[in-house]
């Protein structure tokens, strides 16, 4: 019965698939519709099914993808992938580095929606500098094991000036607050087994 149900929907799809469009938009059409809207139709309108929250991406919660909830339904986020998507659930776009103090960076705060602060400037001959890890734009997430993603600036640059080590390990997410924070982001238990892990994830 459920492979008939399937047939059925798939059947029923494609010959949407195929209704008649303007000419300019039949290039999308034929593109974006097809057998798979059969699969969206049978096991649900999202296409996915239900995902496991602990399965659940960055991009999942982009696309709209989201867990399911039994008290509510989730709403899509949107319906394309972002411009140059940058997977903050990827351990690859982080760099860790270890930087005596003075570092010499200059620290900026992100937009008020997002919270955290990034790198704005490296000066000249400082130890951040003859390092070469860090780069303009890289959002600060942890100082010496401590995650400090999304605290106001002052807290966060804190964290670093209060530190006795001498040396300090700093990890940096490699990608714009959007990304970082907000429905695209990390959600906040990878960031504490990402940060708890410890591993030293080189620049590329």
């Amino acid at each position: 019965m459920k492979s008939s149900l399937l047939v059925a929907a798939a059947a029923t799809s494609c010959a949407h698939a195929f209704v008649t469009a303007p000419a300019a938009s039949r290039p999308t059409v034929a593109l974006n519709m097809g057998l798979f809207d059969g699969v969206k139709e049978a096991f649900g309108a999202d296409g996915m099914g239900e995902l496991d929250a602990e399965r659940e991406t960055p991009i999942d919660r982009w696309m709209g993808w989201n867990a399911k909830s039994t008290d509510s339904p989730s709403e899509a986020v949107g319906s394309k992938a972002p411009t140059n998507f940058i997977d903050s659930m990827d351990a690859s776009n982080y760099v860790t580095a270890s930087l005596a103090k003075p570092m010499g960076m200059v620290f900026e705060e992100n937009d008020s929606e997002f919270g955290g602060i990034f790198v704005l400037e490296i000066n000249e001959g400082s130890s951040a500098a003859a390092d070469g890890t860090v780069r303009p734009g890289d959002q600060l997430v942890s100082v010496g094991g401590k995650k400090v993603s999304g605290l106001q600036f002052e807290e966060a640059l804190g964290t670093i000036i209060d530190s006795t080590e001498e040396s300090v390990k700093l990890v940096f997410f490699r990608g714009p607050a959007k990304f970082l924070y907000g429905p695209a982001g990390a959600s906040q238990e990878w960031l504490d087994e990402f940060i708890k892990g410890g591993e030293k994830v080189e620049a590329a």
